[in-house]
């Protein structure tokens, strides 16, 4: 005997908790909190556009960044985390390409949400790298 899936009510169906969409945004951001601080010490002195995507993981952990703004994140986060991409990481001179254009693209919708608080601990972070 198989049981009967439970009708949606109307209230749930709008409610935002109960999408889709939060789930992806949890499956992401166990990637990015596995992989990003490994990777980005790995390449930071490679790729020029370290402090912006560290701005954005400092911005998508916000509790005050709105929802939808850090589902975005962590998909572009998650992006540069995962080995695999559009041009892999490994190509010298081009590999992170692809991973700057991602992030690239957060910053230019995304940019109000990312705040100076944001990309001053990344600034700090960077600098506490070299010394």
């Amino acid at each position: 005997m198989t049981a009967k899936a439970k009708p949606i009510q109307p209230d749930e169906a709008i409610d935002p908790s109960r999408a889709l969409v939060p789930s992806v945004q949890r499956v992401n951001e166990m990637r990015v909190n596995r992989g990003f601080w490994p990777k980005v010490r790995r390449t930071a002195a490679r790729i020029p556009f370290a402090d912006q995507l560290i701005s954005v993981w400092f911005a998508a952990r916000d509790p005050q960044t709105p929802r939808a703004a850090k589902g975005i994140m962590l998909g572009a986060l998650a992006y540069f985390v995962l080995p695999f991409d559009a041009v892999p990481d490994l190509l010298a001179g081009i590999g992170f390409t692809d991973d700057a254009a991602v992030v690239a693209a957060v910053i230019a919708t995304l940019g109000a949400n990312i705040r100076d608080r944001h990309r001053e601990l990344a600034r700090r972070m960077l600098d506490s790298w070299k010394t």
